[in-house]
């Protein structure tokens, strides 16, 4: 019995600014109709295993869920951490809640933002890594490398075992003429994060090598709260929990570690260049995404999100536009995209974490324009979602109906809006939207005070846990 755990953690930097804190790479669809999150869970179909366990932060968990439901894989199967705490005990958690019933399934730990251009020979992989994770080895996957690449760590092989080999080292990001004495030897792989071994074998290894790791985690467990389709495991517990990486806690540690080849187009899309590399190009070599044209210009990444972007005799550029930022950089530069996003941080800014285009659990709102005092944004409801009961200390709204029906709550009032119909909410007033029809509610809202921040939120009553 395989349980797939996926890890939905990380910011990814230096996909900014299509990347963000609030958004990262993972629930993007940088790589066709789906995002990295639900590519990876659709890659397990034909592969003997259970519904996927989701480990993910807490800010994510609407996002999350609402991915996993579009792929009809939402089961009550999310574990959120309160803080990210690094992949050895985020996997922890994952292997004590499988454990629970009685049960000592194989944990099949995948990241949720890699790309894996051949999916059979992926199962095929897995199918025979199982049978050595079945016999109480901890299994991790070899990427076999295409070339000497500088942003990945590497795993030495050592004696082989029918078709696996064990761990002989586990090394850092070399240089370039490291990397390069790395791939001629035929004897390093990259590392790729990916492992599959018995739960209870993981965690007895945790508990031998990283007992405070261990510690931390059963007491985080030991009062898990059901909150919708959430596991929530107790806060400050986890608060204690040290941060370390599953190959520093145990893999580098333990004398039961394999590692098994593979070779099916993998990436971890760690840069927009990488991004470039698997992605479909034209006769030019451009990637273009969105609405783009150019002339004499070869080699480019360019996507554009919601305007026409055009290039004249650039070559080997990467030019990314968003409703907010446009990032322009060379091909070879982008490994510094993280310095901006240090800018954006250094200075108190927001475009690092948050974008204009924000999704909540009853649906998103885009911001369109704003002053001094002022603030509009266009607010999208699904059908039958609703938004808290609240109340503003410091802003009035004015709302218009663009499409769709709207039944407006303010101070105990209801009233039942269509479009074209409008309705002041004034400072102070307590006030709930909700959309009652079958199709998405979109109205338009003003906002005007002295303070607009989204922190001037008092919530009443919440269907999603948040007042």
């Amino acid at each position: 019995m395989i349980i797939p755990i996926i890890l939905c953690g990380g910011t990814g930097s230096r996909l900014w600014p299509l990347s963000r804190d609030l958004m990262p790479k993972q629930f993007l669809k940088l790589d066709g109709d789906t995002t990295m999150l639900q590519a990876t869970v659709q890659r397990l179909q034909g592969l003997d295993a259970l519904p996927p366990l989701v480990i993910c932060n807490e800010e994510h968990r609407f996002i999350a869920a609402e991915q996993m439901r579009q792929i009809n894989q939402l089961d009550h199967n999310i574990i959120l951490e309160p803080v990210g705490r690094n992949t050895a005990p985020a996997i922890a958690l994952a292997a004590m809640t499988a454990v629970k019933k009685g049960q000592d399934p194989l944990l099949l730990v995948l990241a949720a933002d890699h790309i894996i251009s051949d999916s059979q020979e992926f199962r095929q992989v897995v199918a025979q890594a199982s049978e050595f994770a079945a016999a109480d080895n901890l299994v991790t996957f070899g990427i076999v490398a295409t070339g000497p690449e500088t942003g990945y760590g590497y795993i030495k092989r050592g004696v082989e075992k029918s078709g696996a080999y064990s761990v002989q080292q586990f090394v850092e990001k070399p240089d370039l003429e490291t990397a390069k004495s790395y791939v001629s030897s035929g004897e390093y792989y990259w590392n790729s994060g990916m492992f599959i071994f018995k739960a209870s074998v993981y965690l007895a290894e945790l508990k031998q090598h990283r007992p405070d790791i261990y510690a931390a985690c059963e007491q985080s467990m030991a009062e898990v709260d059901p909150d919708l389709d959430f596991i929530r495991v107790n806060k400050e517990a986890f608060l204690t929990c040290p941060d370390d990486s599953v190959d520093y806690a145990v893999m580098e540690k333990t004398t039961k570690a394999v590692v098994v080849p593979l070779n099916a187009g993998w990436s971890d899309v760690g840069s927009w260049s990488s991004l470039w590399d698997v992605s479909a190009k034209d006769e030019n070599n451009n990637v273009h995404k969105g609405d783009v044209l150019s002339v004499s210009s070869k080699h480019n990444y360019v996507f554009a999100e919601t305007g026409l972007v055009a290039t004249v005799g650039l070559e080997n550029i990467i030019v990314v536009q968003t409703k907010d930022a446009v990032l322009v950089a060379a091909k070879d530069k982008v490994q510094d995209v993280k310095s901006i996003v240090q800018q954006l941080k250094d200075a108190g800014r927001t475009e690092h974490r948050i974008h204009r285009e924000v999704y909540r659990p009853w649906g998103k709102y885009d911001s369109i324009d704003n002053g001094a005092r002022y603030q509009v944004k266009r607010i999208t409801v699904k059908p039958g979602e609703k938004l808290s009961i609240q109340m503003h200390h410091h802003r009035a709204e004015h709302w218009i109906v663009v499409s769709g029906t709207a039944n407006v709550t303010v101070d105990g009032k209801d009233t039942l809006m269509s479009e074209n119909q409008s309705i002041y909410i004034p400072l102070g007033a307590i006030h709930a939207l909700e959309n009652p029809g079958k199709i998405p509610l979109e109205l338009i809202e003003v906002q005007s005070g002295s303070y607009l921040g989204e922190d001037d939120i008092v919530r009443f009553s919440d269907r999603y846990g948040r007042a």
